[in-house]
């Protein structure tokens, strides 16, 4: 047991990451502007939106886009899902070629039009073809691979031990277990007891996820279920503050206090930043209108925040309301 709940993780033979709070991929939310700012605060490692083998394997510049990599980035992932090993192989070149230190793959996606293609969750059904994705990518490359699962796909199937067993038998080398089924999706309470079961099994570090809203979250579920580390996802949104907080509280207990306006709308205008760099204004002020919700979120007066958010079209519409708000 380490001596503190918050200690570095080794990733395979050689990888090893400073610390055991890692920013999960969210499509939609976890570009490299969201990404980046969550390191600065203090995620020790970050993966990408969730990439298609077979969008890569066509060449397609808009998956491959999703692969860039922010400059700050130390230990970055790519989360890549497909059905089966063929176009995972086929896409290989294109991911080893933009470096990144982990592979990840998703066998724990809901969302209905990638369980569709057999992808994502799907594979909870077949704990074979894991096996199968799995070993056909270790056997191409020595990029430390890590695999993503749910707890089965629903109550009456809760397969996870032989998932991860089928994974880490491919050559896995860390699997993240988000301990809800694909049924429920994201409603209901994640067991943790699965995630308990699953370490007490396991050869390789184990990651938690699911309902991590909180630093006190992310402290009971290292000390109640002994997992290596934590996947903060939805948790983060809006909130990067919570790997500061996190690793703060795990370290020397100090639970912090909340978070000012003003710290909230300097981290979205700089979130905002970097998203207009990346993406150009016009592009990035309309996709920042469903992350600026989320930092303001539970404040008097938001509401009329969040209205006046929806017709932000340039950065000066944003940098005017967040200052209305931060004053009133």
């Amino acid at each position: 047991m380490p001596d503190s709940l918050y200690h570095p993780i080794k990733i395979g033979p050689s990888l090893v990451a400073e610390g055991n709070m890692f920013l999960a991929p969210l499509a939609g939310f976890t570009d490299t502007a969201f990404r980046s700012l969550c390191v600065e605060y203090g995620a020790n490692a970050t993966f990408s939106e969730m990439v298609s083998a077979e969008g890569l394997a066509r060449e397609s510049s808009k998956t491959s886009a999703l692969m860039e990599r922010a400059v700050n980035e130390s230990l970055f992932a790519v989360q890549l899902f497909m059905n089966s090993p063929d176009p995972a192989i086929r896409a290989l070149p294109l991911v080893t070629a933009e470096k990144p230190d982990i592979i990840d793959i998703n066998c724990g996606c809901p969302v209905p039009k990638v369980v569709k293609t057999g992808a994502g969750a799907a594979l909870l059904k077949s704990p074979d073809a894991i096996f199968r994705i799995v070993k056909a990518i270790t056997n191409e490359t020595d990029i430390p691979v890590t695999v993503k699962i749910r707890s089965g796909w629903d109550s009456s199937s809760i397969n996870y031990l032989e998932t991860a067993a089928a994974a880490v038998e491919g050559g896995a080398v860390l699997i993240t277990l988000h301990a809800r089924t694909r049924v429920q999706g994201y409603s209901g309470q994640a067991d943790h007891t699965h995630i308990t079961s699953l370490k007490k099994h396991s050869t390789v570090p184990i990651f938690g996820s699911g309902d991590l809203f909180t630093p006190e979250d992310a402290r009971s579920m290292l000390t109640e279920t002994g997992a290596d580390g934590v996947m903060f996802a939805r948790g983060a949104i809006g909130n990067p503050f919570i790997f500061t907080q996190t690793r703060q509280l795990l370290i020397n207990g100090i639970k912090q206090q909340e978070i000012s306006r003003t710290a909230r709308a300097e981290a979205f205008l700089r979130h905002l930043d970097m998203a207009v760099k990346a993406k150009g204004e016009a592009h990035a002020c309309r996709e920042m209108r469903k992350h600026a919700g989320a930092y303001i979120k539970g404040y008097p007066g938001s509401a009329a925040v969040r209205r006046d958010i929806v017709q932000a079209e340039a950065r000066r519409d944003y940098y005017a309301i967040l200052n209305r708000w931060v004053e009133s």
